[in-house]
């Protein structure tokens, strides 16, 4: 039965702003005219299966419908998160049924491929190989590391790229007018600007303000309402590896403001402050070592405190350590060190412990005790004499002294 007028603009007015938008045409796809020139065998009927790579709300999904309908092809959408391979298998069928009766060529589009395991990727080989349908799986990850090798050498992969501030209000005018939507321009430029290239996000942003009207509405209204919805962080994806990326080389490279900007950044992202804590344990010992031995302390207090008080005073203590461990010496002999020494231990023979140093042994007899002679220390044979030095103390703060000790011992 046909929908009346009416009702067809109540079913219109209940879906989200950015469904009610989608461009319709290729010619109305927004912000990625580059993919065509590179690729442009995407508007002719006859494209391969793809492989759509990109963050959020840079128009994978529509641009898989869009491609459907410029090529005359029905598609069949499915979310690898919602279903499993048997759900997969149904569509397929049904795919495979209408194309006989109806003599139209079938694309089937799996959003989130990249959850989909091994073995129900692998089940897509034998339809993608012999061409029964057009596949375009579309992923937030890195296609090269979240999709198997097999699947990846039948497909082409498409980068969409996050999208510029121009483009983003572009789609927000487009919106406006086809919504019917009264926001004044500067608010507008708001919500482009902190949409973080992300369609979706502005879109959702201009939905949220559209009730308030264009008299009514100021700008630091509209900030108040975008602010809780423009920050793109995810715990997951490249961002996530990105930001704490930033984070170590900022404390690494002795910049406590950078270090906090990125440490802000997370929290504000959600991010799990015990992995934060974690990784600044690690840190101590990997980039300052012996320079500054109580930076592991800190850094194990922190990682307790953390652990037992939570957010959102845990952010204090991990201003604390982020902020001690950016602004002392810096040091990786240690870290050094012990991957020189399991090179070693790896590229050659099994190491013999000398036999006075062995637990029952003859020679044990001939172990001197360090403690019964002067200084608490005595030269002895503690490795085999073909074995290497490894450890080489720098020069910077504690770890001057360790050396200068360890001159005198064994130089002198």
């Amino acid at each position: 039965m046909q929908e009346s007028l009416f009702e067809q603009e109540k079913s219109n007015k209940i879906k989200p702003l950015a469904h009610r938008v989608r461009p319709e045409t290729l010619r109305d796809f927004i912000g990625q005219e580059k993919i065509f020139k590179r690729y442009p065998f995407l508007t002719r009927k006859d494209f391969p299966s793809l492989i759509l790579s990109g963050p959020p709300g840079t128009g994978k999904t529509t641009l898989a419908s869009l491609l459907a309908a410029n090529a005359d092809k029905e598609i069949y959408k499915f979310n690898a998160v919602m279903g499993g391979l048997a759900d997969l298998k149904k569509i397929i069928e049904r795919a495979k049924e209408a194309e006989k009766l109806f003599q139209k060529e079938s694309i089937i589009f799996i959003d989130e491929i990249h959850r989909f395991n091994k073995a129900q990727q692998d089940a897509l080989l034998p339809y993608v190989e012999t061409g029964e349908f057009i596949l375009i799986g579309a992923t937030t990850e890195n296609p090269r590391t979240s999709i198997n090798k097999a699947l990846l050498s039948r497909v082409q992969i498409i980068r969409l790229e996050s999208l510029s501030e121009e483009s983003i209000l572009t789609i927000i005018n487009r919106a406006s007018s086809l919504g019917n939507i009264q926001i004044n321009d500067e608010i507008k430029a708001y919500i482009a600007r902190y949409a973080n290239g992300d369609a979706r996000n502005a879109l959702n942003a201009l939905e949220a303000l559209e009730k308030f009207g264009e008299d009514s509405l100021e700008l630091e209204k509209a900030q108040e309402l975008i602010h809780g919805q423009a920050r793109d962080y995810d715990k997951n994806l490249d961002r996530h590896y990105d930001v704490i990326s930033a984070f170590i080389k900022s404390v690494r490279g002795s910049d406590p403001d950078s270090a906090l900007l990125w440490l802000a950044v997370m929290l504000d992202g959600g991010e799990d402050p015990l992995f934060i804590a974690r990784r600044l344990v690690i840190l101590a010992s990997e980039d300052i070592g012996n320079s500054d031995p109580t930076a592991l302390t800190l850094a194990v207090s922190g990682l307790h405190t953390v652990q037992h008080i939570g957010m959102p005073e845990a952010r204090i203590t991990l201003s604390q350590v982020t902020t001690y461990l950016a602004s002392t010496t810096k040091s990786n002999a240690a870290y050094k060190a012990i991957d020189a020494a399991l090179d070693y231990v790896k590229n050659n023979p099994t190491q013999q412990v000398p036999t006075h140093l062995r637990n029952h042994h003859p020679d044990k007899k001939n172990y001197k005790y360090s403690h019964a002679y002067e200084g608490h220390f005595v030269h002895q044979q503690y490795r085999p004499k073909e074995c290497p030095k490894f450890y080489y103390p720098t020069e910077i703060g504690v770890e001057a002294k360790i050396k200068d000790r360890l001159n005198k011992l064994w130089n002198d």
